[in-house]
């Protein structure tokens, strides 16, 4: 365990990051499967696939807002985790754990009593209509009751990898995402449930899952581990992990907005091809996670690192691990923008065979991912705000690209372009993001990263 915390301040910054991004990439590739299957299948569902997918699609928002709450908690408590093992204070990490477990328990609770009281209303808010409603339904209703499950999985699993064990925190992906897999034909096709059967095959997958999770940070392997003596909820511990992780709750939380205001144009502009507009959007947001998602993996794998050595006051290593982030993600986005502009059927027909519905997702792809280029250097330098404790400016990046930008874009350019400007919203609002965060974030690194060293974080006091 020692020589494990060890490596993240002595070991080679490159293959460092290597041996932990890799198993968090893997984590995040066949975590999209997770939320994909489930279309994948569904989509292909006799003669109701396409509306199947269409109600999957207006619970993909409130299923968002369930992760993103594990985000807030995760994504907030593990960077803080991670700095105070830096300058030295494990108790203080064991702390911020133990009280991330408390709240992650207390959020389960609140959420699944308010989407059980308010379901209906919720999926018709997002865009279900008469003829998904009660498919919409019957979906959510079951997922739900994994609320905790999810908070657990996610939530904690971000503390095994900000201690550097890529590998298990990877397992605890692959274990869930596997059983899904194996689970959904069974159930959807096999026992005829539909798309119930997907639902209770996620909520089966996320229990396993969570159950990994508990049994590694309550057993012997782990450097930071779970006593009920860290359980007593304290203010001075549980605000700055509130506060820092509001950014990644922002990013993932505001989905449900973005879509909230995708389907509602959709509604509005899209005429008598409303359902069938809704099913495409569904799939274009589906290959935006694969788009995201690695990206995301190899931001986890530099958080350890970026989080660590900022800590122990090693600048040189916190500048190489930004470096090498920022190149890997910028290779990948970029390859993806190529891939969405020449094939982009390749992705469209993983989750649909119908020709209607391949026919206009392929031309609505094309405007969406226009700006996807722009996202590795944006993900990069946000991210590394987080990994650095900087809560402020993580927020308000944050709030920039969906709130100020893209949500008001998606709901004024259809004035005047209809359909084609809710797709445009998108890739603008990429591109501005994109140029003010690199701007800000290079700003702060010249003033703030500077090889001499600092006083300590105010993260880690």
């Amino acid at each position: 365990m020692e020589q494990n915390e060890n490596m993240l301040g002595t070991q080679p910054v490159g293959k460092l990051l290597v041996k932990l991004a890799a198993p968090a990439i893997t984590a995040q590739v066949i975590n999209a499967l997770y939320n994909i299957v489930d279309r994948v299948y569904i989509g292909r569902l006799p003669q109701v696939g396409t509306l199947a997918l269409a109600a999957l699609g207006v619970s993909f928002p409130l299923i968002m807002i369930i992760s993103a709450f594990a985000g807030l908690i995760g994504m907030g408590g593990a960077p803080r985790a991670s700095i105070a093992m830096g300058a030295g204070k494990k108790e203080k990490a064991e702390e911020i754990l133990g009280n991330s477990f408390v709240l992650l328990m207390f959020i389960s609770l609140a959420l699944t009593t308010l989407f059980l009281t308010f379901q209906e209303p919720l999926l018709i808010l997002f865009g279900a209509t008469e003829n998904t409603i009660t498919m919409a339904k019957s979906y959510f209703s079951i997922y739900i009751l994994g609320t905790i499950s999810v908070q657990m999985a996610l939530g904690l699993n971000a503390f095994i990898s900000s201690q550097g064990f890529a590998k298990v925190s990877m397992s605890t992906v692959i274990i869930g995402a596997i059983t899904n897999i194996v689970l959904d034909p069974i159930l959807i096709y096999g026992f005829g449930m539909g798309i119930r059967g997907a639902a209770i095959a996620t909520v089966i997958s996320q229990t396993i899952s969570a159950l990994w999770v508990l049994a590694f940070l309550f057993g012997p392997k782990t450097i930071l581990k779970l006593h009920p003596k860290n359980f007593k909820v304290k203010k001075e511990i549980v605000l700055p992990i509130i506060a820092l992780g509001v950014s990644p709750f922002i990013m993932q939380s505001t989905e449900s907005l973005v879509q909230l205001a995708f389907n509602s144009g959709l509604k509005r502009y899209g005429g008598s091809q409303v359902d069938q507009l809704v099913g495409s959007m569904a799939v274009i947001l589906s290959v935006m996670q694969l788009v995201s998602l690695p990206l995301i993996g190899l931001t986890q794998g530099a958080q350890p690192i970026v989080s660590y050595n900022y800590g122990a006051q090693k600048m040189d290593r916190v500048k190489q691990a930004f470096r090498y982030l920022l190149m890997g993600c910028l290779t990948f986005s970029c390859t993806m923008f190529a891939l969405c502009q020449l094939v982009p059927q390749i992705f469209v027909k993983i989750f649909s065979s119908d020709p209607a519905l391949l026919e206009s997702t392929v031309s609505m792809l094309r405007i969406f991912m226009l700006g996807i280029f722009a996202m590795g250097a944006q993900m990069a330098c946000q991210q590394t705000f987080v990994a650095l404790g900087q809560a402020k400016v993580s927020m308000f990046l944050a709030l920039l690209r969906k709130i100020i930008l893209l949500i008001p874009m998606a709901i004024v350019l259809p004035i005047f372009w209809g359909v084609t400007g809710i797709l445009v919203a998108e890739p603008v609002a990429d591109i501005l993001a994109a140029t003010t965060t690199v701007v800000m974030f290079t700003r702060f690194a010249k003033k703030n990263l500077k090889t001499e060293p600092l006083v300590e974080p105010k993260a880690a006091k």
